[in-house]
């Protein structure tokens, strides 16, 4: 077995302490938000690795096809001995970069679930003969300090998760990840493109409701996390096309007034009839956005790859 390696950045009750600020801070403002990290339990997990399967959903197949056709490409452009992979899960697309990285010696998975990274990474480790695997349980969306590997570094943050910060939060992550890489260090960022707004509304309200019950589900995080008395079904799922921003929200609408108590925030939230919160944005880009956004952190945009449908995007950036 290669070897394993599993760090913890995080504090024990860093994921607790998140959780509790991010639901203090938005249900108490209007309109009221929940940030979309908070999804993924395990139920959660399940339901959005059901979603990729679905066939209204097609980042997942698109970028899966773009990685298959370009891995080749993105190893010998560049040459990375270390592939660090922000918000990794499952690490179940990154083995088609293992696959042609020949010359990699540490492959980095970032996450916040350590269990995730646990199991990836001991799987990993046991299939690929001298490779090294160090995991680490960090937030992606915070400053990261990665353990000292080999260059060149490639990071990687796929499945289009970049459209779920909000541009501000973009601009902030971007420049944090450039704050990682060295001369000859590189960014794999995936982008959901702007697309028919058909399509896009499918793929986030799909015909067999299984969208409905992943967004409903962060309600029952808040239940047993936090002792909330939410009735998730008492809560409409909606998926709505943004215009003027270009992207996708997901929100939950109340069905009745009622009022939501909080006990470990000692917190009482009142709903009106019909009143939404927003649990997803999920932004669509053009490729000229993405090139400006990238250059204004610093990163300078080499490689564009497309699916055959022109659905999905993947972009490697350099440091300037």
């Amino acid at each position: 077995m290669s070897p394993f390696r599993l760090t913890r950045t995080l504090p024990e009750d860093a994921t607790g302490a998140a959780l509790r600020a991010d639901v203090l801070a938005g249900l108490t403002r209007r309109p009221r938000s929940l940030p979309p990290k908070w999804f993924y339990d395990a139920r959660g997990s399940e339901l959005f690795d059901e979603i990729t399967a679905l066939p209204e959903y097609y980042p997942t197949r698109a970028e899966r096809e773009i990685l298959l056709a370009r891995a080749g490409e993105i190893a010998a452009a560049t040459g990375a001995r270390t592939l660090v992979e922000l918000g990794s899960g499952s690490s179940d697309k990154t083995r088609h970069l293992l696959d042609e990285l020949d010359r990699l010696h540490t492959y980095v998975p970032v996450d916040v679930s350590e269990s995730a990274l646990a199991a990836a990474g001991s799987a990993l480790a046991a299939e690929r003969p001298g490779l090294h695997v160090h995991a680490l349980v960090a937030d992606f969306t915070s400053e990261v300090a990665l353990p000292d590997t080999p260059g060149p570094r490639l990071v990687a943050f796929l499945g289009g998760t970049v459209g779920n910060l909000l541009p501000a939060e973009r601009a902030a992550f971007l420049t944090s990840v450039r704050a990682l890489l060295e001369p000859g260090d590189a960014l794999l960022l995936g982008t959901d493109l702007v697309k028919d707004p058909a399509v896009l509304l499918a793929a986030y309200d799909d015909a067999a409701g299984v969208t409905a019950a992943f967004n409903r589900n962060v309600l029952r995080v808040l239940d047993r996390e936090l002792g909330a008395d939410f009735d998730a079904e008492a809560f409409g799922h909606v998926a709505v096309w943004d215009a003027e921003r270009e992207w996708i929200e997901m929100r939950l609408r109340s069905h009745g007034a009622r009022t939501v108590k909080i006990p470990a925030l000692d917190l009482a939230v009142d709903f009106a009839d019909g009143e939404e919160l927003r649990t997803e944005v999920s932004a669509k880009f053009r490729p000229e956005g993405v090139a400006a956004e990238l250059a204004a952190a610093g990163l300078e945009r080499t490689h564009w790859w497309t699916d055959r449908e022109d659905r999905f995007a993947l972009s490697l950036s350099v440091a300037r």
